[in-house]
C-alpha cells in the first residue's frame, strides 16, 4: 500500500444528502430513521464512491456496515445500465454465518428501492439453494471465506466482473485460520478491483494483507465516541472474584441483582456453554445456548427466541457470537476472564451503543486477577471490583422488589372487586395481619427463593503481590510442560505432517473450539506424526478440554501438555 493517507474524524454536521448518495438510498435511510452519518460513514463514503481503496480501523458498533454497503449499492446502481453479465460486482467476506446474514439483510434494507440481488453464502446452509441462486445471477455476494472458496473451485462463483471486495472484520477472519483462503480468493479477483478492509485491531498479519492487496489506500481510524466531560461511561464495567466451583451460583445472584433485559454470557468451550445453559435454566432463567456445534437451523431458532423476548439469557462461545447485533442487549457477562484484552473489548462492544447504557460483568477466578489488570492497562478504563451478593443481600433485594410491586399496585388503584375479601377476613383477623398475609403471598409468587449456598468471600490480591497461580506459574513447574514465551506452554497434538495438518488447521481448531483468540496462539511446530503449539498457560487446560471432543482434518486427536520431548523427525516451525 503506497502513499497511504490517514484521516481522523471531523466534527462537522454532514448529512447523508451531502455525501452524494442516490435518492433511493436517501429514502431508505430516512425510512430506517437514520438522521445523519456516523463519523466512519462520514469519512469513508466519499472516498469509496470515488473508487479509492480504504483501510478502516473501527470498533464494533460504529456503523461500518453502512459505511461500505451504501457506496457498493450506489456503484452498482450507477453501472447497471447496459450490464449484461449475471456475475456479482461486489464480494463481501465476513468471518461467521451470522454476520453474513446480518450484512446481507443490511444490503437489502438500504437497497430496497434499487432492485439489487444480494446473496449470503455460508456453511451449514444447503448448497443446492446457493447454486440455484448463483446460476440465476446475483449482484452482490456476502460470504464466509471457506464457502466462497468452495464455490470458486466449483466454478459457480465467478469473479471476473468484480469491482469491489470488502474484507469485514479482517482480524477475526485471520484469527479463525482463514488467511490462506482469503489470499486464494483475492488472487482470483481482477487487478482493477477496489479493495476495502475493516478491522477492529491491526496486528501484523492484517498489515501484511493491507500492503499486498490495497493500493494508495485511505486509512481511517475510529474508536467509540468518547463521553462528554462529566458524563459517565456508556458501559459500566465491574468484576467479581469467585472460585470456579461457585461461579454458577454467583452468576445467578449477579443476574438477579442486575435484572438485565437481555444478556450474553461468554464461555470458553462448547461443553461449558451447554452445561451452564442447563444449570441456569434449572435456576429459573430463560437461557439459550449458542456455539459452533449447532446447526444453522438451531442457531436461527435461538436468535428468534432471543429477539422475540421468549429468552433473556444467551450463553455463547466467542466464535458463535461474532457478528451478532442484538438491539435489546443490555449486559455482557464474561464467565471467564478473556485471554486477551482485545477479546474483552470485542465482547463489551456489543452494549452501550447508540447512546444507550450497557453493563459488562466479569467473573474472575483468583488466578485471573492479573489478567483483569492487564485489560485495565490496555483499555485505560477502570473495572470496579465488587463483592458477590450474600444470601441476606438477595433476601433484602427480593423484599424490596415486593415492596416496589405493591407500591405500583397501590398507585394504580382499582381494588373494588377485592374489597369483599379484605372485609370478610377483617371480621376474624387484625387488618395488619391480613395485609402481612397478602404481602407474604405476593412475595412468594414473585420468583424462586434465593439459594442458600455459601459463596466464600475472596479478598482482592494486593497490587504488589506476585500472582503465583497466573501465567507465570509454569516457570517453576517444568513437569507441566515446556516453557516458551513468557506465560505460555506447549501443547502436544497427535497429528502431524503425514496427516496433512497445516498451521491454519491448528489455529482454526483451537480458536473455534476453545474461544482462544488466534492472536494468542504462539509458535507452531509440525513434525511428521505430531505438532506442538504454544498457548497461554492460563488457557491451556481449557484448550485441552475443548480439543478432546473436536476433530482436526476429520480425525479425533490426542492433546496434552508437552513433556519437553525432542521430535524424532524433522519439524517445521511457524
Amino acid at each position: 500500500m503506497s502513499q497511504e493517507q490517514t484521516r481522523t474524524s471531523s466534527e462537522d454536521t454532514t448529512a447523508f444528502i451531502d455525501l452524494g448518495l442516490r435518492p433511493e438510498l436517501l429514502k431508505a435511510l430516512a425510512t430506517l430513521g437514520y438522521e445523519e452519518p456516523t463519523p466512519i460513514q462520514r469519512e469513508a463514503i466519499g472516498p469509496l464512491l470515488a473508487g479509492r481503496d480504504l483501510l478502516g480501523q473501527a470498533a464494533t458498533g460504529t456503523g461500518k456496515t453502512a459505511a461500505f454497503a451504501l457506496p457498493v449499492l450506489q456503484q452498482w446502481a450507477d453501472g447497471i445500465e447496459g450490464r449484461k453479465s449475471t456475475d456479482p460486482v461486489a464480494l463481501i467476506l465476513v468471518p461467521t454465518r451470522e454476520l453474513a446474514v446480518q450484512v446481507s439483510e443490511a444490503f437489502h434494507r438500504y437497497g430496497r428501492d434499487l432492485g439489487v440481488q444480494v446473496l449470503p453464502i455460508y456453511g451449514g446452509q444447503p448448497i443446492g439453494r446457493q447454486l440455484q441462486a448463483l446460476r440465476r445471477g446475483v449482484d452482490i455476494v456476502v460470504a464466509t471465506p471457506g464457502r466462497a472458496l468452495d464455490h470458486i473451485g466449483r466454478g459457480t462463483l465467478r469473479l471476473a466482473d468484480l469491482r469491489t471486495v470488502v474484507l469485514d472484520e479482517a482480524d477475526e477472519m485471520l484469527d479463525m485460520g482463514f488467511a490462506e483462503d482469503i489470499e486464494a480468493i483475492l488472487q482470483e479477483t481482477p487487478d482493477t478491483r477496489q479493495t476495502v478492509l475493516f478491522s477492529a485491531t491491526m496486528p501484523s498479519r492484517v498489515d501484511g494483507l493491507v500492503k499486498r492487496y490495497l493500493r494508495n489506500a485511505i486509512r481511517i481510524q475510529m474508536g467509540r465516541a468518547a463521553a462528554a466531560p462529566g458524563e459517565s461511561p456508556k458501559v459500566r464495567q465491574s468484576a467479581y472474584v469467585v472460585a470456579r466451583a461457585h461461579k454458577p451460583a454467583a452468576l445467578g445472584r449477579v443476574l438477579d441483582v442486575e435484572a438485565p433485559a437481555a444478556a450474553i454470557v461468554f464461555c470458553r468451550t462448547r461443553e461449558e456453554v451447554d452445561q451452564l445453559t442447563e444449570t441456569m435454566n434449572g435456576r429459573g432463567f430463560r437461557a439459550e445456548a449458542l456455539h459452533g456445534g449447532m446447526s444453522q437451523e438451531q442457531r436461527d431458532r435461538v436468535m428468534g427466541r432471543l429477539r422475540a423476548g421468549t429468552a433473556d439469557l444467551l450463553v455463547a462461545t466467542d466464535v458463535a457470537a461474532r457478528g451478532l447485533d442484538i438491539e435489546q442487549l443490555t449486559h455482557v457477562i464474561n464467565y471467564d476472564v478473556p485471554s486477551a484484552p482485545e477479546a474483552y473489548v470485542h465482547r463489551i462492544g456489543r452494549v452501550g451503543r447508540a447512546g444507550r447504557e450497557g453493563v459488562a460483568v466479569t467473573l474472575a477466578e483468583p488466578r485471573e486477577h492479573r489478567m483483569l489488570k492487564a485489560i485495565e492497562r490496555v483499555t485505560k478504563q477502570r473495572i470496579t471490583m465488587e463483592k458477590i451478593p450474600t444470601v441476606a443481600d438477595m433476601r433484602s433485594r427480593r423484599l424490596e422488589m415486593t415492596r416496589a410491586a405493591l407500591q405500583e399496585n397501590l398507585l394504580e388503584g382499582d381494588f373494588d372487586r377485592f374489597r369483599v375479601v379484605v372485609e370478610t377476613l377483617a371480621d376474624e383477623f387484625d387488618i395488619v395481619e391480613v395485609a402481612l398475609a397478602a404481602v407474604k403471598l405476593a412475595h412468594e409468587t414473585m420468583g424462586n427463593a434465593p439459594d442458600d449456598e455459601t459463596i466464600p468471600d475472596i479478598a482482592e490480591p494486593p497490587a504488589d503481590r506476585r500472582d503465583r497461580s497466573g501465567p507465570g506459574a509454569g516457570r517453576r513447574d517444568s513437569a507441566r510442560g515446556a516453557r516458551t514465551a513468557a506465560g505460555a506452554v506447549k501443547l502436544f497434538i497427535g497429528l502431524g505432517r503425514r496427516d496433512g495438518v497445516r498451521p491454519q488447521d491448528l489455529v482454526g481448531a483451537i480458536a473455534g473450539e476453545s474461544g482462544l483468540a488466534g492472536r494468542d496462539i504462539g509458535a507452531i511446530e509440525i513434525a511428521d506424526r505430531f505438532s506442538l503449539v504454544e498457548v497461554p498457560a492460563a488457557a491451556a487446560d481449557h484448550v485441552i478440554d475443548a480439543l478432546r471432543t473436536a476433530t482436526i482434518k476429520n480425525k479425533r486427536v490426542s492433546v496434552r501438555l508437552d513433556r519437553d520431548r525432542e521430535a524424532p523427525a524433522r519439524r517445521q516451525r511457524w
